[in-house]
């Protein structure tokens, strides 16, 4: 069975996206009148787009070797087990200003090197320090907190230095736990954190160190209180990094109010929209969305695809169809639980599996490397969300494709 990729010219009385009205697979919409921002109108022509070739890129030249930073010998050691050799821009840019205790506003796109920009410098200073815990580092999901609890215990090995995962969707016991071995480095998320804070299992009145990671995103996903709630606890003489994509009025105005004195350094590069082939795929309702994505995903060049889907149910019941159709697939979502995110991620990250279906709210936050495509089953919120859901692919130079699913214009 074929499927239509059509273009559309720039008028906006076009019939909506398909995934705007319920079908009778993947699960109802929202009931109106539930919480969360109603739906905005992408016309189809914004989902079309022939790719640019990419101009021959500046090469950036870094200033440091890892080697020439003033780090301790074993944690030498360890970024060179890990393979590192020349710092990426934010890392060339940013190491010295966190070395020497300045407070830091970090611009830079994902998949930059951001986490070990700050990790490094902070791990170096935290060396022999018996205050603790002393660093708090905030990340807007699960799995970017994860991801940097990683980075920490590989950096940090053998240096007596230890963490605390926060984190919603596992047992809370272990992180209480975890918190009365009193680590150097609590890592969480913000909802957590302030739970476990108004508990009083968590302590914040020695905190040396403050890191916003994807301050920008946190902002989004409307965790403004609770961290205003979490840095009103902290000491105000401490060393505050804040990293995010852009600086909006928003931003600027935590800016002010969290840094003292601040260095911008920014590496933010244009989106990668404009490098990636976009398409639409007309279809007529959602069980011949299901028809078609599971006839494209079936062809060999769809090696590695991150399917998006707007509800829980119906990113479960998709990926399951996928699966039980002889296409390899794995999905994550809110109702999944932490262990079982993770691992399906593994999964797809190790192309165990070749598709990963998931929900905007769960996927935001992770870095996964040589997606192939990007495909819209149900189109998103708001164009913004689009733009950062076909970012995930044409990274790093190579070439990306995405497709996203509308209804048949007549």
């Amino acid at each position: 069975m074929a499927y239509q990729q059509r273009r559309f010219g720039g008028s906006s009385n076009s019939r909506p996206q398909s995934g705007s009205r319920g079908g009778s697979f993947g699960g109802a919409r929202r009931a109106t009148g539930s919480r969360g921002p109603a739906k905005k109108y992408i016309h189809p022509s914004k989902f079309i787009n022939k790719a640019v070739a990419k101009a021959d890129e500046v090469v950036y030249e870094s200033t440091h070797k890892f080697a020439d930073f003033p780090f301790s010998e074993r944690l030498h050691a360890n970024i060179v087990r890990k393979g590192y050799v020349v710092p990426s821009a934010i890392q060339d840019q940013s190491i010295s200003h966190i070395l020497e205790g300045r407070d830091l506003i970090g611009l830079a796109n994902t998949g930059t090197g951001k986490t070990a920009a700050f990790l490094l410098p902070i791990i170096d200073r935290q060396i022999g320090t018996s205050l603790r815990p002393t660093v708090l580092i905030i990340a807007p999901t699960r799995e970017l907190a994860q991801q940097i609890d990683e980075q920490f215990r590989e950096f940090a090995s053998g240096l007596d230095l230890y963490s605390a995962l926060i984190v919603g969707g596992v047992s809370v016991d272990r992180q209480i736990r975890d918190l009365k071995r009193r680590p150097h480095f609590i890592i969480g998320t913000p909802g957590r954190l302030k739970d476990l804070m108004n508990r009083r299992l968590i302590d914040l009145r020695n905190m040396t160190t403050l890191v916003l990671d994807e301050a920008d995103r946190m902002l989004d996903m409307g965790f403004l209180p609770d961290i205003r709630a979490i840095v009103n606890e902290m000491p105000t003489d401490r060393q505050t990094l804040f990293f995010s994509a852009t600086i909006t009025p928003d931003i600027q105005a935590l800016v002010n109010t969290f840094l003292k004195d601040p260095v911008t350094v920014s590496v933010r590069t244009s989106e990668t929209s404009e490098h990636v082939e976009q398409t639409v795929i007309e279809a007529r309702d959602k069980n011949h969305k299901v028809e078609l994505l599971t006839e494209m995903l079936k062809g060999q060049e769809y090696e590695k695809v991150l399917v998006f889907g707007e509800t829980k149910f119906g990113v479960q019941r998709l990926s399951d169809h996928l699966d039980n159709s002889g296409i390899p697939s794995v999905a994550i979502h809110g109702n999944k639980n932490q262990s079982q995110r993770q691992r399906a991620l593994k999964q797809f990250k190790d192309e165990r599996v070749r598709v990963l279906v998931a929900t905007d709210v769960a996927a935001r936050g992770l870095d996964i490397p040589n997606v192939t495509h990007v495909i819209n089953f149900d189109t998103p919120q708001n164009y913004e969300d689009y733009i950062h859901r076909i970012g995930r692919t044409g990274r790093a130079g190579a070439s990306g494709k995405a497709h996203t699913f509308i209804d048949i214009q007549r």
